[in-house]
């Protein structure tokens, strides 16, 4: 006979396992090269990986949108992918969850404005007034924003973005309290606070 106390213990470590299991796949996987499917994301390879070893040394995130319409994500995606160093970023994502990595993760497409924020505003600039800049932060652009600039990420993008941000995190090993909300680092639009939101959602979810 096992105690009450040990088989307590082992129905917890029962319902565990597959958690447990689920984040030593998702951690395989956002360590791989090419391009692998990826657990509850629909993803479009414009870039694959190479060798993780082999990517820009990414240290930040920057979360953006694109004040475009619906469907305008897969348009700016494709733009990027044939010209990677233009305005723009690495990966794109459109109001139905659909991930697209356009660009090649050795590459530093332009985005951001030199980390010109100092005022406190959002969030303490001391880190990051000059320092998180294009040539250290990897971009996201969530597509959808338009007409209305204050219009929030759907509900399928937000889902996307919960599993999109530990793959990149994890792949680049870049702590939570390095995503950032393009408002939060740059001066941008006064009438809504650009990649807010999605940046506060990745800092809550944590690990």
């Amino acid at each position: 006979m096992i105690s009450r106390r040990l088989a307590a213990a082992l129905v917890a470590l029962a319902l565990l396992s597959p958690a447990v299991a689920a984040d030593a796949e998702l951690a395989r996987i956002a360590r791989s090269s090419g391009t692998p499917a990826i657990p509850g994301l629909k993803m479009v390879w414009l870039a694959p990986w190479g060798e993780v070893a082999d990517a820009h040394p990414w240290r930040n995130i920057i979360v953006h949108q694109t004040e475009g319409p619906a469907g305008s994500a897969r348009g700016g995606a494709l733009e990027q992918a044939r010209n990677p160093t233009r305005r723009g970023v690495t990966v794109w994502v459109e109001t139905d969850g659909t991930v697209y990595w356009a660009v090649a993760e050795t590459l530093v497409p332009t985005h951001g404005d030199g980390a010109n924020r100092n005022d406190n505003k959002y969030i303490d600039n001391k880190a990051t007034y000059r320092q998180v800049v294009r040539n250290n932060s990897i971009g996201v652009e969530f597509a959808g924003n338009y007409p209305d600039v204050r219009k929030e990420p759907t509900d399928a993008q937000v889902a996307a973005w919960r599993i999109l941000v530990r793959v990149l995190r994890t792949r680049y090993d870049i702590p939570r309290d390095r995503v950032y909300a393009h408002n939060w680092i740059d001066y941008k639009d006064a009438r809504y606070c650009e990649g807010c939101k999605l940046a506060t959602l990745a800092r809550e979810w944590g690990e």
